[in-house]
């Protein structure tokens, strides 16, 4: 929760960013990844894309550091102990543990009760029965016990949890030009690997967790998997228009003035809004 401020005392060159974590100090970021946003890898690696370079820039501006890569863990997805074998429908009057405050206005919106609950204290809630559902990636899930409670899995993407490699611009600047080429080519490999990596350990895991095979790097599970429908994929992907955008576009452009308006331009055309 404290690296933007840990970076700017320059106690370390390079960090590992926790994007989501660190956004109370820099609510732009969330303009990576808000609920609906990023349902899939495919689509999450177009809009993240096309919203890195608007970050970057006030990461530079405001934190002085270079956002040099963005990669996911993977869709956060539901895991439930009571059956929805309707989806979403099902999860109206459930205690949903949701991972942020725009999470939790969505869970709202469908009927749910957002419950504010730290990852390690999750599985133990599932199985006393303090918690009907929570949202995780399947690999975070299935490694962390909750699939010895979690009777069903609905894997509708609601956001995919992106992590991203900064470097301070004081170190940036140090490097000589050829050098600062050679190392942001190695680092897009690097990102490029994770993302490929993510998305296999991420079917890995909702294969592992639902009797599927092959499993091989995860504890093997007989959870009943719920497909998404149609309607419910429109009803996150609505979401985006009709929560978290407005939701987060208040914050932010307290902060970053014209925040919003540079995502509406950056991502906006990806996901057809204005």
């Amino acid at each position: 929760f404290e690296q933007l401020r840990v970076m700017r005392s320059g106690i370390y060159d390079m960090v590992t960013l926790r994007l989501g974590q660190v956004s109370r100090d820099e609510p732009t970021i969330l303009g990576l990844d808000l609920v609906g946003m990023n349902t899939d890898f495919k689509t999450a690696r177009a809009n993240i894309a096309a919203f890195q370079p608007v970050l970057d820039r006030q990461l530079q501006a405001q934190h002085n550091l270079v956002l040099l890569g963005v990669w996911p863990f993977g869709p956060q997805i539901i895991f439930c102990k009571p059956p929805i074998p309707g989806g979403l429908a099902d999860l109206k009057g459930k205690k949903i543990r949701v991972i942020d405050g725009v999470m939790a206005r969505f869970m709202e919106k469908i009927g749910a009760t957002p419950v504010t609950m730290a990852f390690s204290e999750v599985s133990q809630g599932l199985r006393l029965g303090t918690l009907d559902c929570a949202v995780t990636g399947p690999s975070s899930a299935n490694s962390a016990g909750w699939m010895d409670s979690a009777t069903h899995v609905y894997p509708l993407g609601l956001q995919i949890a992106v992590q991203g490699y900064a470097i301070t611009t004081a170190a940036w600047k140090k490097l000589s030009p050829e050098v600062q080429a050679r190392f942001k080519a190695e680092v897009d490999t690097l990102v490029n690997d994770i993302w490929t990596s993510s998305e296999a350990l991420w079917a890995d895991g909702v294969r592992c967790s639902t009797g599927q095979t092959p499993c091989t790097e995860h504890k093997p599970f007989k959870a009943t998997l719920v497909e998404p429908t149609a309607k419910d994929l429109e009803l996150v992907q609505a979401a985006v228009r009709d929560i978290s955008l407005p939701a987060w576009a208040e914050g932010c452009d307290k902060v970053n003035p014209g925040c919003s308006d540079a995502w509406r331009k950056s991502v906006g055309p990806l996901l057809g809004i204005r």
